[in-house]
């Protein structure tokens, strides 16, 4: 009798242990456990640590309260300008109401997935070529409400979403190659146009300048001698302007030019006479004929 009873509490505490261990359940701290007995919701959300469910009755799915992060497939789209692009993104989502996860979608992972790549191809379409290559920011503002929207009745909330690359076509690129060469040589030859015109009015103050002081133009020309010289150039061509000589004959006193004129004179009469050539005849000169005897008949 003691025997079977000893067997009996043995096989009981065997069936304890089992139980125990059957209905033992361990959730992570970044985990919430969702509990359905006999199919329907229960109420209390397990938290993390060590719990307890019923065996056979319940069953206990565990859900990731971590941020997810989840590429999105590369959709082929036409802007509204008309340009066919191929674009990628990423989305980080979280779950954060774990019963609605669990009960009012089958598979919140693949749904935000599929509902990431249709509102991608929208807003492709909403959107322009420049919009799409300078001002992505706007475009992830607009993904994120048109994806937060829908996800909140999964209780899950969108966190954030990156436009990752944009591809064109070569023929694009090449245009839009050829687009901003033209642009930057427009603009350097805006930008050289606009340097002449400074150029051009500096250079006419500074003859307006000059033009009242005529002694400036000297100054100016004694300057560029200098920079010239300080080159060490074994030859100096020196520009002698129209300007400068007028400036110099004002400047000479009236006795001072007809004193030079006169000394010129003077070297020219000092000046030995060429010789006249010989003639080929050697003997005496012939004498002299009276012009009344020359055209006296014979």
């Amino acid at each position: 009798m003691v025997q079977e009873l000893l067997a009996a509490l043995a096989v009981a505490g065997a069936g304890a242990v089992m139980y125990v261990l059957s209905a033992a359940r361990v959730v992570k701290q970044y985990e919430r456990g969702v509990v359905l007995r006999f199919g329907r919701l229960h109420r209390q959300i397990r938290n993390p640590g060590f719990t307890m469910v019923i065996p056979v009755v319940d069953h206990m799915h565990k859900v990731n309260m971590q941020i997810v992060t989840m590429p999105v497939p590369a959709q082929d789209g036409i802007t509204r300008d008309n340009v066919t692009v191929r674009v990628d993104a990423v989305i980080y989502f979280k779950v954060v109401d774990p019963a609605d996860a669990i009960i009012r979608v089958e598979d919140y992972r693949f749904a935000v997935s599929q509902m990431a790549q249709t509102s991608l191809r929208s807003i492709l379409g909403k959107s322009e070529l420049d919009d799409l290559l300078s001002n992505r920011e706007k475009l992830n503002e607009g993904l994120e409400l048109m994806m937060d929207s829908p996800a909140v009745e999964w209780g899950v909330t969108i966190d954030r979403v990156e436009i990752k690359d944009v591809s064109l076509p070569e023929t694009m690129k090449r245009s839009m190659a050829r687009q901003a060469e033209a642009d930057r040589e427009r603009r350097a030859r805006v930008i050289n146009a606009d340097a002449e015109l400074q150029a051009s009015r500096k250079l006419a103050e500074a003859a307006g300048v000059m033009a009242d002081q005529p002694a400036a133009l000297q100054l100016r020309l004694l300057q560029t001698v200098v920079a010239v010289a300080a080159e060490k150039n074994s030859t100096l061509v020196l520009p002698f302007p129209v300007e400068l000589l007028r400036f110099l004959e004002k400047a000479t006193p009236p006795q001072v030019a007809q004193a030079a004129q006169a000394a010129q004179k003077a070297v020219r009469a000092a000046a030995p006479k060429p010789e006249s050539p010989p003639t080929a005849f050697d003997g005496p000169a012939p004498e002299a004929v009276p012009d009344k005897e020359r055209l006296a008949p014979a």
